[in-house]
């Protein structure tokens, strides 16, 4: 008998692709943080500017006493969506504090910063990431300006250096746990019906769902478990590496829209709509429905992340975020005029459909 010459064994054929693996420097395990001098001396920047979101100010503090004259200066302003205008405050102090390098320490908020100077200064940037979004292991930067988000995505604003440390998650709540752990999966879920997707991406995206979904339930259990938090880190970078390496799809063109033209938080944006924006894509990529339930341990993906959602206490609906019965138009009018590739056709009717029913929190059959 000859061996199954299939991807997986599972009958999907291999087809001709495309990987451009991402360059970067990780160092993953807990108490990490106290390698950043070492980190700073294999980039060789004497002078960083920490930028730390309200949470972790103190822990900025505490690496500045460590450190003395290498941090230059600690910026506590990053905004969610990443402002065009904190950008620009935010780059005349890199400037005049003279540093050489940057360190962000923090949720996508910091992340977001870092790259937006980055890309601005040219300067080395270390993300230290205290959630789960994975952007951190992105080339990926949305910014926000005049009440729209772009998304722009360029080798420089891919980090030079992660440190990925598990005691630095210990801190955040369960609910937010759950949040940031679905916005990465939102990623993985989208890599696997990517129009530029790839058997390695593919294998990450799998795992990634697997693991996470794992973490999350466990997390919500007992917020301490270390083995939890280091598999829900993990998995996040693993969904950073998918979203860096394939073009995304109709999810995130929707989070983009509401984030950036409704106000509407992002992590929490992510993880209501996910199952939603599953169920809109599944008939056009049944494969990867197949990999995601396969993940989850259920039959039916789209269902198998509402559930997810559910037991993990994510938002249950658009509504519970603030977007209106009125804004569901809007959003849909937004979308379509510039919008993503996607599986599924972007169809008007459906569109509507899909935002009405993560705007009530329906089950996703009602977005099908």
């Amino acid at each position: 008998m000859r061996p199954d010459r299939r991807a997986g064994g599972n009958g999907e054929a291999l087809k001709p692709f495309s990987y451009v693996s991402l360059p970067g420097r990780v160092r993953f395990g807990s108490g990490t943080l106290d390698t950043l001098g070492t980190v700073l001396d294999e980039l060789d920047c004497s002078r960083a500017f920490l930028i730390a979101t309200p949470h972790h100010v103190a822990k900025a503090e505490a690496l500045r006493a460590s450190l003395g004259d290498r941090i230059a200066e600690i910026f506590r302003e990053p905004a969610m969506h990443t402002p065009v205008a904190v950008t620009a405050a935010a780059h005349e102090r890199v400037a005049a504090a003279g540093a050489d390098c940057l360190v962000a320490l923090g949720g996508g908020s910091a992340i977001g910063l870092g790259k937006a100077l980055a890309l601005r200064t040219g300067l080395a940037q270390i993300a230290v990431p205290t959630t789960y979004a994975g952007s951190e292991a992105t080339p990926i930067l949305g910014e926000t300006e005049g009440g729209r988000k772009t998304t722009r995505r360029l080798p420089a604003l891919l980090p030079d250096a992660i440190i990925y440390d598990v005691d630095l998650t210990l801190s955040l709540p369960p609910r937010l746990s759950a949040n940031s752990g679905l916005n990465a999966m939102a990623h993985a879920v989208e890599a696997l019906y990517a129009r530029d997707g790839n058997p390695v991406i593919s294998l990450l995206a799998e795992e990634a769902i697997r693991r996470m979904a794992g973490a999350l339930p466990a997390i919500d259990a007992a917020p301490g478990d270390r083995d939890a938090r280091a598999d829900a880190l993990y998995a996040a970078w693993l969904c950073g590496m998918a979203l860096g390496s394939v073009g995304m799809a109709l999810h995130h063109k929707l989070c983009h829209v509401l984030g950036g033209s409704f106000d509407l938080p992002h992590a929490e944006t992510h993880a209501v709509l996910l199952p939603y924006s599953a169920r809109y894509n599944a008939p056009a990529a049944p494969e990867a429905m197949e990999r995601i339930a396969r993940a989850l341990g259920t039959a039916d993906a789209p269902g198998g992340l509402f559930a997810l959602a559910r037991r993990v206490g994510a938002p249950a609906s658009l509504g519970a975020l603030g977007f209106g019965a009125e804004d569901v138009r809007n959003a849909v009018e937004i979308t379509l005029a510039a919008p993503y590739w996607n599986p599924r056709p972007l169809e008007e009717h459906a569109l509507l459909r899909l935002l009405e029913a993560a705007r009530t929190g329906a089950p996703p059959e009602a977005a099908a």
